[in-house]
């Protein structure tokens, strides 16, 4: 017997349903810029608490949610990894991180805001080889959220 009832659209698994996918204006979808950096092993906390210090002040500026994951099961590849992109030495973790905005113009001025922001420079140096951290920012193009089809 299927999951699914008669007409209904929504792609079905046999854990139910993935979400209520449906087609929203693109200016009005989040912007994310994500993260990929190495840090020390042995600076975990120190790094976790640089970045609790940091999220009310990129809350301020307009990032709508900031989330920080500690590399838990990094596969190494033969030709590209995690590792290998942040060029990691022994003993380093890489941290893939990400910051949801509401919009790519938010995150825009957002960098604007920190450039002049005094708060920042107080928090001090990052626990981490800022040179090896690489970002960029992303359109989301597919949500299981039910917030982009």
């Amino acid at each position: 017997m299927s999951n699914s009832q008669e007409g209904d659209k929504q792609p079905q698994c046999s854990a139910g349903t993935f979400g209520a996918y449906r087609n929203i204006p693109e200016d009005s979808l989040p912007y994310i810029e994500g993260f990929l950096a190495p840090v020390p092993s042995d600076k975990k906390e120190e790094y976790l608490e640089f970045n609790r210090k940091a999220a009310p002040l990129f809350k301020d500026i307009g990032v709508a949610r900031m989330v920080e994951c500690w590399g838990d099961d990094l596969m190494r590849g033969k030709h590209t990894d995690f590792y290998k992109a942040v060029d990691a030495k022994e003993g380093e973790t890489v941290v893939f991180s990400w910051m949801e905005y509401p919009d790519k113009a938010a995150r825009d001025a957002a960098y604007a805001k920190m450039d002049n922001d005094p708060r920042f420079e107080a928090l001090g140096a990052m626990p981490m080889d800022g040179k090896r951290m690489i970002f960029s920012g992303f359109q989301p193009i597919f949500d299981t959220d039910g917030k982009l089809a």
